[in-house]
């Protein structure tokens, strides 16, 4: 007989139960995207190192330029122009102006950028400006975007592809970052074959492990997948022995509580505290089983692809972030379901659906089937919630919406 608990009960017991990672390495800038950092950064430099420009024009004071207009255009002597890459040759007096494109190098003296667009050659190098510029207008000044000192990424946060840039903006070529969990993947059954197998009658083949594999690598762990197991306790238990060396162990399949699901018993014959729930107040996924022993926990997810699809998000996932150190998670959305849903008190239903945009609203379609039918894994990008003690949801009704 399973022991339910709720899926926020599961959720707690399991983060709960496995110690904070501590581990750290340094890692290259090209490698770190995806990685949860272990240290607080902080510039080291002012970003950027000098005053720039935003747009193609002239560098001037803009003092220079008041009482411009097209009546009454402002005179410049045009002075040269600033090479990129280069800092300015000559300064600025009155009067005079530099070419600069954008991203050229402001002179010392110079607190604005004239726009081209509103100027005019009149010959030899004479420029005529029909526009007052304002001081700091068109530029960026040294340390507006970030001051020495300045923190700007905390530990926990995963290293986006925009973080990348602000780090090599900053000559930073190597962070540290909490080490990758190291997951073990099992699938369960005879009746298992290699997805390069061709099946025989009353065969399948293996899906779990590569879904399974893929979700755990885009949770920034890395998956081992260490192959299929016949329905057999000794041989699974003998499998068991030898994950010493992962940080977490996932099973697929025999995970119910059928006279040829060993999962659980030998769960609890590896070691202790052994299995600390069985079964989970949700549809799919409900008979998923959780253990730890000596620390390391092992998960029984069911074998249909849907089932084990939603135990990982809602229940493994969130652990592998915490394994890593990793402080967010992805936000919770609300959507209007476009047809009505029932759903039984006392669990909480997980319905696939493909999300959509309507006027300024977010609708979620659901894709109805059974938990063992791959496409309508493949056809969804989204899970809608159905909460516990609700016996179902209307058409238009707002919902909560998990992506995937």
């Amino acid at each position: 007989m399973l022991t339910v608990l709720s899926v926020a009960e599961a959720k707690e017991k399991i983060l709960t139960a496995v110690l904070a990672r501590t581990e750290q390495e340094p890692v290259l800038l090209t490698a770190a995207t995806g990685r949860t950092l272990a240290q607080p950064v902080a510039a080291e430099e002012d970003l950027p190192s000098f005053a720039r420009s935003t747009m193609d024009g002239f560098a001037v004071r803009a003092q220079d330029t008041y009482g411009a207009s097209e009546a009454m255009p402002a005179l410049f002597d045009v002075k040269g122009e600033i090479l990129m890459g280069q800092a300015p040759e000559v300064a600025l007096a009155l009067g005079q102006v530099l070419r600069i494109s954008t991203g050229g190098m402001l002179p010392a003296d110079s607190d604005a950028v004239a726009m081209v667009e509103h100027t005019e050659m009149l010959g030899g190098n004479i420029m005529a400006l029909s526009i007052p510029v304002a001081p700091g207008e068109n530029i960026i000044v040294r340390g507006e975007d970030l001051r020495a000192g300045e923190g700007i990424l905390s530990p926990g946060h995963v290293l986006r592809p925009q973080d990348i840039g602000i780090l090599a903006a900053l000559g930073q070529m190597r962070v540290t970052v909490a080490k990758k969990p190291r997951v073990a993947i099992f699938s369960t059954g005879d009746e298992l074959v290699m997805p390069d197998a061709v099946p025989k009658a009353g065969q399948i083949r293996d899906i779990n492990s590569y879904m399974l594999s893929s979700w755990v690598e885009s949770c920034g762990a890395v998956a081992d997948l260490r192959g299929i197991i016949p329905d057999n306790k000794d041989a699974l238990m003998a499998v068991l022995q030898r994950t010493g060396a992962y940080d977490c162990v996932i099973l697929s399949g025999g995970s119910s509580a059928g006279a040829r699901d060993y999962t659980a018993a030998c769960i609890d014959e590896l070691g202790k505290p052994g299995v600390l729930f069985h079964g989970v107040s949700m549809r799919p996924g409900k008979p998923l089983i959780f253990g730890v022993v000596n620390g390391r926990p092992y998960f029984g997810l069911s074998g249909n692809p849907t089932s084990a699809m939603v135990g990982f998000l809602l229940l493994v996932r969130p652990l592998l972030w915490q394994m890593q150190g990793a402080t967010e998670l992805l936000p919770l959305l609300r959507a209007k379901v476009e047809r009505n849903l029932s759903s039984a008190s006392g669990r909480e239903d997980f319905v696939r659906a493909s999300l959509y945009v309507q006027g300024d609203e977010l609708w979620a379609r659901p894709i109805l089937g059974q938990a063992n039918l791959v496409s309508t894994v493949v056809r969804g990008n989204a899970m809608l919630r159905i909460p516990q003690n609700c016996e179902g949801v209307e058409a238009g009704e707002s919902v909560e919406i998990l992506l995937i």
